[in-house]
């Protein structure tokens, strides 16, 4: 049990466990979540005698900066040291990004160290997995971020390392901290949740009628071309992973966002085109383009051309579309890039 990470209630139960009265732990929350506090000396409103006594024990632990990249359009990359989260584990690595669009200011978080699925055209996918990432680690690579950077962003999304729904209780719980009115109150709006379709999850997500926004890494809108690229499509097929967008968009009266890798000589043929446009008008949704941003096995990212000729396709079919390019690709911060790797093309 650590203080960061934990809820209003977790917090109460473990400062009456203490011998201390349960308002300690609102203080608590707002000290870690609203204003980020460092360390137990920033608690005021603590006796110092508690502030000792929270000192001798493993409550507040924080990630490590270990260093940072940033590239010329603004985005930077960080990298992270994890501390061993069992008896027996070792410091692992993570990395998060900044990055600026505009007027929006977002930060990438990851969920798990490394990845249990396999896309063949993601760099992350070839790290191996040692394990899903506790809550408080997960909303401190917001905090560490605004610490160093002195601003807040405008938005965070689960796009990282790992898939967030290999991780749901977890990432469920980092969220709604992140969105807490007594932390750091960031809108629903602004939150928003990826998987690669694990289906299990999402019916949860709806039952459970989270409010963050919810993307599906899509990628291919056949199920044999999305299969050849996408392992998570083994267990959790193409025609079931839309039935149960469809009521996710039908209960929760939400669009779903697809993100769309393009790559050239896999899904961005005429025949594709067409059935991703048949999709796409199947469910209510937007579409967020992402040229490829890897040469995995011998794979290709698409010229400006094709890439202008696909989003001018699905334009033309009156879908919602957005070519969201790849901010932070010279310091490996882009889409699919996440791998512990120095930037630098």
């Amino acid at each position: 049990m650590t203080l960061n990470g934990a809820s209003i209630n977790e917090l109460e139960r473990l400062f009456q466990d203490l011998g201390e009265a349960k308002f300690r732990a609102l203080q608590a929350f707002r000290w870690i979540n609203r204003h980020q506090a460092d360390n137990f000396d920033e608690f005021s409103d603590f006796s110092k005698s508690l502030r000792e006594r929270l000192k001798e024990l493993p409550l507040l632990p924080k990630l490590k900066i270990l260093g940072s990249e940033k590239d010329k359009d603004g985005t930077e990359k960080y990298l992270f040291e994890v501390p061993p989260l069992s008896e027996r584990a070792q410091p692992r690595q993570i990395e998060a990004v900044w990055i600026v669009a505009d007027n929006r200011r977002t930060i990438c978080i990851s969920s798990q160290i490394g990845c249990t699925l396999n896309c063949t055209f993601c760099a992350t996918g070839t790290l191996p997995f040692y394990g899903n990432l506790p809550a408080w680690a997960i909303v401190d690579q917001v905090y560490a971020i605004m610490r160093h950077r002195s601003e807040r962003p405008t938005n965070i999304v689960f796009m990282g390392m790992g898939e967030p729904f290999h991780n749901y209780q977890n990432v469920i719980k980092a969220a709604r901290i992140l969105h807490h009115p007594e932390g750091m109150h960031l809108g629903a709006s602004h939150i928003t949740i990826s998987t690669a379709g694990v289906i299990p999850s999402i019916e949860k997500y709806i039952h459970d009628k989270e409010p963050f926004n919810l993307a599906i890494s899509l990628n291919h809108p056949d199920p044999a071309g999305r299969l050849a690229i996408m392992d998570v499509t083994k267990k959790h097929p193409l025609d079931k992973l839309l039935k149960t967008l469809r009521q996710y968009t039908r209960e929760r009266d939400r669009k779903i966002t697809f993100e769309y890798v393009m790559i050239p000589d896999q899904n961005m043929d005429r025949d594709a085109v067409q059935k991703l446009i048949k999709l796409a008008r199947s469910v209510r949704c937007k579409i967020n383009l992402i040229p490829l941003n890897t040469t995995l096995g011998g794979m290709r990212r698409p010229s400006m051309q094709e890439a202008d000729e696909f989003y001018q396709a699905l334009l033309d079919a009156g879908l919602t579309v957005f070519n969201r390019g790849s901010p932070g690709r010279n310091v490996n911060a882009a889409c699919g890039m996440l791998a512990l790797q120095a930037g630098g093309h």
